[in-house]
């Protein structure tokens, strides 16, 4: 059994990894701010699939908040941490850069001094698949350069994965960056698509169509995310015993240092998407098209064959049950 600290705990992945670890019997310590990025009811809800556990205990805490956090590794004395707290959305860091910047930066320092000073054996931490931003190659592969963000919420997350290196490079901490594509499914952010659209689908309002629908996404399904995640954790990344410096690796390191992408490897155009949950909601959606929002990109696509390598863990949920699954859940979750 293990002692693992999950940061987000009452988050989208967060809340969904901390049940499959507590099945396995390792002790979880979750924290979370709750924030008012969406609708803290639904956080508060996520907890409640897990506070009663007996080996789950939660405090509510900033990653922000240097003093406070450093005390709680203090007291927690972590095997493992798996930090997937940080502020969300691409579209909201154009509006509000600076939750990006303290959550995203100074929580992200705060969390890796935390696992510096106090003997953390590996840090799993949330990156994102908007790091490949202005790459055209497809499928996106975490080898390949990633130095063009087209958001604030990327660039954070790229600088996450600097972060990581520096303190793997200087303090031997494992750290293992996981790049997520869009996920989804019950329990979700309100903020994504497919909330947004079965919301308005439902409503009889016409759903916001990007870059006039030409738009591809890597729908990835939570459980798939999960055993990955779990997987991972499980795994502390090791050096590169083969890095090249003069032809460096960018997903390896003579350093104990991973980067993953985690995802479906399989790209849905988003009028494919509306389709499927528009069936699954017996509706007919009313569509209003909309030129590219800035910091958007029109298509992700992930090569994950690392990840299979490293953990043999393959996703198993098809776009047609992963959508019914979520539409089941909305339904019952909000009564409509």
């Amino acid at each position: 059994m293990s002692k693992i600290l999950i940061t987000g705990a009452a988050g989208f992945i967060g809340m969904h990894v901390a049940k499959v670890l507590l099945a396995q019997g390792h002790q979880v310590h979750g924290i979370d701010n709750i924030n008012d990025y969406y609708e803290t009811s639904l956080k508060d809800a996520r907890l409640a699939q897990i506070s009663g556990h007996a080996n789950f205990t939660f405090a509510k805490l900033d990653i922000a908040d240097t003093s406070n956090l450093l005390a709680f590794f203090d007291k927690g004395q972590f095997d493992t941490v798996i930090h997937l707290a940080a502020q969300a959305g691409v579209r909201y860091s154009i509006t509000n850069p600076h939750a990006y910047a303290q959550s995203n930066l100074v929580g992200f320092v705060n969390v890796l001094e935390g696992c510096r000073h106090h003997g953390v054996k590996h840090l799993v931490y949330a990156s994102s698949s908007s790091v490949y931003g202005g790459n055209a190659k497809m499928p996106f592969s975490e080898s390949d350069s990633v130095d063009h963000p087209v958001s604030l919420y990327a660039a954070t997350k790229k600088a996450n994965e600097l972060m990581a290196h520096t303190y793997s490079h200087l303090y031997g901490l494992p750290t293992t960056g996981l790049r997520f594509f869009t996920v989804y499914g019950p329990w979700g952010r309100p903020d994504m698509a497919p909330f947004l659209f079965a919301k308005a689908m439902l409503s009889g309002e016409p759903i916001k169509v990007f870059n006039h629908g030409n738009m591809r996404r890597d729908f990835t399904y939570i459980d798939d995310i999960v055993d990955g995640v779990v997987a991972v954790a499980g795994r502390p990344a090791e050096a590169n015993p083969h890095f090249d410096g003069l032809h460096p690796d960018a997903a390896t390191s003579w350093a104990p240092y991973r980067v993953f992408n985690i995802g479906r490897s399989e790209p849905v155009p988003l009028m494919d998407f509306i389709s499927e949950l528009a069936a699954a909601l017996s509706v007919t959606p009313q569509l209003d098209f909309q030129p590219m929002a800035p910091g958007d990109v029109a298509a992700t696509y992930s090569d994950t064959s690392s990840l299979v390598d490293w953990t043999t863990v393959e996703p198993k949920v098809s776009l047609s049950e992963g959508v019914a699954k979520f539409v089941a859940w909305y339904r019952t979750y909000y009564s409509v």
